[in-house]
């Protein structure tokens, strides 16, 4: 498996200098109330697959669904062999805009829920997408794209690149009912932070008070609510203060995903006076069997004797790399990038710092 080392440093660090603060609209950080999206589902049949639809004998829903269908069209199949390979019963989901118009068109997803093998050119019928309210929102259609390819042999061997099982259908669904939400109608609003932190809440009340005075406070972490200055519209003044810049801040955190070996450092991680020291301890063990030859007439049969030669081999020269106490991520990474660790190791040091207590930050294995 590849290891991949990747750290993020969000913040340009120097020695002895402060950080340099990435400045944030305030609309790039927050959710405004009531401007969301909502999710969308419905179940439908794709058909004009070449042979790589359902089996109806494992897939009654795909059978059942084809025959009703058929019915409604006025063609009666419930007593006929339909064993057609071409169609596939699917889910479809999509995600209904913030304040979406009638008529207005979006993207959705259209995932095999039988057994078929791709979806790849298939088109989907019309199909419902519910909300959770159990009502339409919107009707899709269309031809559908997976994006993968498959090729397969005489001999059964095969190659698929991607997931011919998934695809995407680029405008395929006309929304029909529009959500009723009325921001005009709210007296006050809350923002709501996309990353909960009580100093960036703080900050935003702040900016926005400094020009619209005693108009927001900081409920907690993640909600913010503002009240319109008297006469002033809450579009009007959404769109306003959504253009305020505020310096974000963020917990100090280290993120650790152990199957793609990534490893992303914040910038507010600091750590305590530490010394550390890195070797490779490599055991290589070779298998060289050897064949016993038994004497003539002795009755003995001809066995393989197997023979093992072990080598250990430990790395040494490397001296402990002592990091002071407050020490920030520009100095760490340069501490363990010394000791020329892969990152395998480095997430090992890293977490042995943190058992030390020596790691001021939060590490999060994912």
């Amino acid at each position: 498996m590849r290891l991949i080392l990747s750290f993020l440093i969000a913040l340009a660090l120097s020695a002895g200098a402060g950080p340099v603060f990435a400045r944030s609209r305030i609309k790039d950080i927050v959710e405004f109330e009531g401007n969301r999206t909502n999710g969308l589902l419905g179940y439908g049949i794709v058909v004009g697959l070449n042979g790589t639809g359902d089996n109806m004998r494992n897939s009654p829903q795909t059978l059942q669904s084809a025959q009703s269908m058929l019915e409604r069209l006025g063609n009666n199949v419930r007593d006929a062999n339909f064993n057609s390979k071409n169609m596939a019963s699917v889910m479809v989901t999509a995600n209904l805009p913030a304040n979406a118009a009638a008529g207005s068109r979006i993207d959705v997803t259209v995932s095999a829920m039988g057994d078929a093998k791709s979806l790849l050119g298939g088109t989907l019928l019309v199909t419902p997408l519910l909300g959770a309210d159990g009502q339409a929102y919107a009707a899709a259609q269309g031809t559908i794209q997976t994006g993968s390819v498959s090729a397969s042999g005489a001999s059964g061997s095969s190659v698929t690149k991607g997931v011919p099982t998934a695809g995407r259908i680029a405008n395929g669904a006309s929304i029909e009912k529009e959500v009723s939400f009325v921001m005009a109608s709210m007296q006050t609003q809350r923002l709501t932070l996309r990353n909960p932190d009580f100093n960036t809440a703080s900050r935003i009340a702040t900016v926005i008070n400094q020009t619209y005075p005693g108009t927001a406070i900081a409920e907690n972490a993640t909600i913010v609510t503002v009240t319109p200055p008297r006469g002033t519209r809450v579009n009007d003044f959404a769109t306003a203060i959504g253009n305020f810049e505020v310096d974000p801040d963020s917990a100090a955190k280290v993120v650790i995903d152990e199957a793609n070996g990534v490893i992303v450092v914040g910038e507010a991680v600091r750590v305590s006076t530490v010394a550390i020291q890195q070797g490779n301890l490599t055991i290589s063990v070779q298998e060289s069997p050897a064949v016993s030859q038994p004497l003539p007439r002795s009755g003995g049969t001809t066995t393989t004797v197997p023979q093992s030669n072990i080598s250990v081999n430990e790395e040494t020269g490397r001296q402990f790399v002592v990091m002071q106490s407050g020490a920030s991520l520009a100095s760490l990474v340069a501490g363990l990038n010394a000791l020329g660790v892969t990152p395998r190791d480095m997430m090992s040091i890293l977490q042995s710092i943190k058992a030390l207590g020596a790691l001021q930050g939060e590490i999060e294995v994912i």
